[in-house]
């Protein structure tokens, strides 16, 4: 009698995880990934200045190039970056309305991971490690973990 553990048959297919080390996969989405980026800093009405800072200090002649012509390869940072502000962009949209969705950063927060500070403050001084945070909060919120 075999007794061993089998998992159910199930339709379901894992995602194929993308390598971002692989420059061909970086060429596919940085292009969309920057448009994407600029897209929701001006849903979120976000300065330049903070902007710049959530791509991880980006110069301003840099961010302006890139806003104007957006055809370049990113490195895995800044697409990371980027993945994780469009996650807590679309989390947000799920979570409330519009209008809300997109002042939520801006809003001072009473969640212990905030402090009272805005989202947006606790990733500009926390970068790469704060959106993750951020992008989990909000993720578990809304049911996606």
């Amino acid at each position: 009698m075999n007794l061993a553990y089998a998992y159910p048959k199930s339709r379901y297919e894992p995602a194929v995880l993308v390598d971002l080390n692989n420059r061909a996969e970086r060429e596919r989405l940085s292009k969309s990934a920057l448009t994407g980026f600029f897209k929701l800093i001006a849903a979120w009405r976000l300065r330049d200045e903070d902007a710049r800072e959530l791509l991880g200090g980006l110069s301003s002649s840099t961010f302006y190039e890139w806003k104007k012509n957006p055809g370049r390869v990113l490195e895995v940072d800044r697409i990371t970056r980027i993945s994780y502000l469009l996650g807590i962009y679309k989390a947000l949209h799920i979570l409330y309305g519009d209008v809300l969705a997109d002042e939520w950063l801006t809003l001072p927060n009473s969640n212990p991971v905030f402090g009272g500070r805005t989202p947006l403050s606790q990733m500009l001084a926390g970068g790469l490690l704060a959106m993750q945070t951020v992008r989990k909060l909000l993720d578990a919120r809304r049911g996606g973990l």
